[in-house]
Parts: C-alpha cells; sequence; structure tokens
C-alpha cells in the first residue's frame, strides 16, 4: 500500500484502524447478516424503532464487510462510516445520514431517547442500500 493511503494513514500507531488481514467468513457473515437486516427494515409492519435498528445494524454490518475486505479493522464503530470514501468510493450523501443515525443510535442505547421518524429511518435504508449495491459492484 501507498504511504498516502487514507486507511493506511488511520492505522497508524494510536490510529482508529488497526491493520488486519481479510477473513472471507467474516467478511460474507457481515455481508450474509447485512443484506437480511436491510432486508427486514423494509418491513413497515414492524415499529419504527425496530427498523431503524435492523437498517442501522445492516448498514454497520456493510461498511464493516468494506473495511474488513481492504485488510483493517475499525477501533471505533462510528469508523466504518467515516471512511465509505475510500472503502466503497461513497461520498458525503451517504456517510453523513450514518453517521447521524449513529449519533441517533447511541442516544437510544447509552441514554434512552431514540427519536426516529419515518424519513430518517427512509434515509437510512437508502443509504444502507447504497452500501450494498457498492459492494456488489466492488
Amino acid at each position: 500500500m501507498s504511504p498516502t493511503n487514507p486507511l493506511e494513514n488511520l492505522s497508524r500507531a494510536g490510529g482508529a484502524l488497526k491493520p488486519e488481514p481479510p477473513d472471507a467468513a467474516e467478511i460474507a457473515g457481515l455481508l450474509r447478516t447485512g443484506r437480511a437486516r436491510l432486508a427486514d427494515a423494509g418491513n413497515a409492519s414492524l415499529a419504527l424503532e425496530s427498523r431503524f435498528d435492523l437498517a442501522y445494524n445492516a448498514a454497520h454490518a456493510l461498511c464493516l464487510a468494506a473495511l474488513r475486505a481492504k485488510g483493517f479493522r475499525a477501533a471505533n464503530r462510528y469508523i466504518v462510516f467515516q471512511v465509505l470514501p475510500h472503502t466503497l468510493g461513497l461520498g458525503p450523501e451517504v456517510w453523513r445520514v450514518l453517521n447521524l443515525c449513529h449519533n441517533k443510535r447511541n442516544l437510544g442505547e447509552y441514554e434512552g431517547l431514540l427519536e426516529v421518524d419515518e424519513r430518517l429511518v427512509k434515509d437510512l435504508i437508502l443509504a444502507a442500500q447504497k452500501v450494498a449495491d457498492a459492494l456488489g459492484a466492488a
């Protein structure tokens, strides 16, 4: 890898990424669960909060699969969203939605303040689908 590779730069001492050889079985499992959760997130008969959880976890699994395929593991959950430009070539229209949802997820998990609406869940599902589509093309 080139020393100007942003992922490699983030893996320097104390960085947000750790180099780790890709594991095909791990990546396949992340893709499988990510795609299944994404499909379930579209089920309008589920509670909105459940759909949010499913879509968020789908997006995280898919983004993590992309990062693992590049030979890195994240030190923090949110970094998998922020490196999407470098793992899948996806821009801020995707990772900003995912980062916003990460923050909402944390409020829900740690403070019991999960405030989501139909529009946010729709945007999250669309962003996760863009990740899934980019993985299919990779």
